[in-house]
């Protein structure tokens, strides 16, 4: 939902450092692949009890994974570099959920919940994207959502600084992914008919 109704706030700070990192002869890919790396270190911090630490580089991923579209759009995209954006994109949620499952284990459980929510609601959007003829300002069609990938770093992060309420955040973003699922699959049915 942010995603999609609050990007044009941030945009032209976007806008700002893909210009910078184009000048200093960056490519959308390099800065996928360093947003990629950062966005991994947040499991490790998490693991090892280091919380803000975690979070810094859990949004100067997530802010660099905007950048890398931004970049591409300004270049040119390709398909490879897509392919990357949300295959690490997945990856670094997976480190942020086992770095917590490992911490904390006795939330394993419905961080596990949360797990299997997050891959039916992107097979979901992955499937409409591939399926549909629309067209959106991605290289797929983007299909919007209450849970999107901002709301989900909003409670990643709430899990990772109140993780004394770990299984109830973590309840909470498996109801958001579960009326994002059938969000989407309602507005599928009305595109793909």
């Amino acid at each position: 939902m942010l995603d999609t109704h609050a990007r044009k706030h941030v945009q032209p700070m976007v806008e700002k450092t893909a210009d910078y990192l184009l000048k200093r002869g960056l490519t959308a890919d390099s800065v996928t692949k360093i947003a990629f790396i950062i966005g991994l270190s947040t499991g490790i911090f998490i693991y090892l009890d280091q919380p803000l630490i975690a979070i810094a580089a859990l949004w100067l991923s997530g802010y660099l994974d905007v950048v890398d579209g931004t970049m591409a759009r300004k270049t040119k995209p390709s398909a490879w570099g897509t392919l990357l954006d949300i295959s690490f994109d997945r990856m670094v949620e997976i480190s942020v959920i086992l770095g917590l499952a490992f911490r904390f284990p006795e939330s394993m459980w419905a961080l596990l919940l949360l797990s299997v929510s997050i891959i039916i609601a992107m097979t979901v959007f992955l499937t409409v994207g591939a399926l549909s003829d629309k067209q959106g300002m991605k290289s797929f069609y983007y299909q919007a959502g209450l849970a999107e990938r901002t709301e989900g770093f909003i409670l990643f992060t709430l899990m990772i600084a109140f993780s004394t309420y770990l299984t109830v955040i973590t309840m909470i973003f498996l109801a958001m992914q579960i009326i994002t699922i059938f969000q989407r699959m309602a507005e599928a049915r009305k595109i793909l008919k």
